[in-house]
C-alpha cells in the first residue's frame, strides 16, 4: 500500500514510517511535486494542497482514500470523489479548539470595548469612565451546531450565556438550551444578541442569509463569521453594514478570498477583519496526523475508516 502526502510533516514523517512499516510513504510538498509513477500507484493521498483538482485526481487511478487535513472540503472536486467511490475524511474537531478561542476573543474584544481602549491609547486619551457589557444572560445563536459550535458553547455556558443553535433538522445537541431546524431561521434570528456562523459550504448554505434576514436581527446584534464567506453575498453584507442594520461584524472568511486592497469591507468602521486565520494552529499537523493514523490502522486491520468520514454528496 502506498500513501503519498501533500505536505511535509517534519518529525511526524519518521513516526508514521516506524508506526506503519508495511506502508510505503512518499512525502511531497504538494500536487506539483508528485511524479507520474507515484500518481499511478498511490492508494492513499493525505494532507492539504489547495491546488488539488479533478485533473490531478484523474491521474490517480488506484486512489481509494483521500485524508484531507482541513475541515472544509467545499473546494474539493466532490462529484469526482463521489462518482469514483473514493473515501474521504477531514480534520474536523482539530481546528475547533482554536476557533472557539477566536470566537470568544472576538466577543470579548467587542463587549469589553478593547478596540476603543486601543484607539484611546493611540490618541493618548485616558478614559476611566468607559464601561463594557457583561456576557451573562446574552443570547448566543450558532448557525451550525458541529464541533466548533459545541466547543464554543462550553465556554459560553460557563459565562452564563444562553446558547441556542440552528442545524439541519433541529435535533438536540449537548450544551444548547434550544435547537431549531434551518427552515425556522427567520423565526429564530430575532432572538439573538450574537450570531456566529460555523456552517460549512453546501448547496443549502450558499447565500442562506439575505438582507431580509439581517433586517430581522436586533439592531445591536454582533455578527461573527468563521464558517464560510458564501453564507451571504458580499455586496449584501457591505450594504447591511453601511446602513448599520446590525451594530458590528467580525469576519474571518469571505465570499472571495483573498480580499483585494480595494475591497469595500476595509472601508467600514463597524467591521473587524481577520485573514482566515481562526483555524490556524501550531498543533494542527500533529493532531490531524493522529486522526489519519487511527484511520490508517483501521484500514489496514479492518478495511474501514473510523473517524471524520465525510459524505462527498453532502459535503460534510
Amino acid at each position: 500500500m502506498k500513501a503519498v502526502s501533500l505536505m511535509k510533516l517534519g518529525d511526524l514523517e519518521t513516526e508514521l514510517i516506524e508506526r506503519f512499516p508495511t506502508v510505503e510513504f512518499v512525502f511531497t510538498t504538494g500536487v506539483s511535486n508528485i511524479d507520474k509513477e507515484d500518481k499511478q500507484t498511490l492508494d492513499i493521498l493525505f494532507g492539504y494542497d489547495s491546488n488539488l483538482d479533478t485533473t490531478f485526481l484523474s491521474d490517480c487511478p488506484n486512489l481509494k482514500w483521500l485524508a484531507w487535513y482541513s475541515t472544509g472540503v467545499n473546494k474539493l472536486p466532490l462529484k469526482y470523489i463521489s462518482d469514483n467511490n473514493i473515501k474521504l475524511t477531514n480534520g474536523k474537531g482539530v481546528h475547533a479548539k482554536q476557533m472557539s478561542e477566536f470566537i470568544f476573543a472576538y466577543i470579548l474584544d467587542d463587549y469589553k470595548k478593547m478596540r476603543t481602549s486601543y484607539i484611546n491609547q493611540i490618541k493618548k486619551h485616558y478614559n476611566s469612565k468607559m464601561s463594557g457589557k457583561r456576557l451573562s444572560g446574552q443570547r448566543l445563536l450558532f448557525l451550525g451546531t458541529g464541533s466548533i459550535a459545541q466547543n464554543t458553547a462550553k465556554i459560553a455556558n460557563t459565562m452564563n450565556m444562553e446558547v441556542f443553535g440552528i442545524n439541519t433538522t433541529g435535533h438536540d445537541v449537548n450544551g444548547f438550551s434550544e435547537t431549531y431546524a434551518i427552515e425556522d431561521l427567520k423565526e429564530v434570528i430575532s432572538k439573538a444578541d450574537i450570531i456566529v456562523n460555523t456552517l460549512p459550504e453546501t448547496n443549502e448554505t450558499i447565500h442562506l442569509l439575505t438582507k431580509y434576514h439581517f433586517e430581522l436581527m436586533k439592531n445591536e446584534l454582533l455578527f461573527i463569521n468563521v464558517g464560510r464567506g458564501s453564507i451571504v453575498k458580499e455586496e449584501v453584507l457591505v450594504e447591511v453594514l453601511k446602513e448599520k442594520i446590525i451594530r458590528h461584524a467580525y469576519l474571518d472568511v469571505f465570499e472571495n478570498e483573498p480580499l483585494t486592497a480595494g475591497n469595500p469591507l476595509y472601508e467600514l468602521e463597524n467591521v473587524t477583519i481577520t485573514a482566515h486565520i481562526t483555524g490556524n494552529g501550531a498543533e494542527n499537523k500533529a493532531e490531524v496526523t493522529e486522526i489519519f493514523s487511527k484511520n490508517l490502522a483501521s484500514i489496514l486491520n479492518n478495511d474501514d475508516l473510523i473517524e471524520n468520514v465525510v459524505d462527498p454528496k453532502n459535503g460534510y
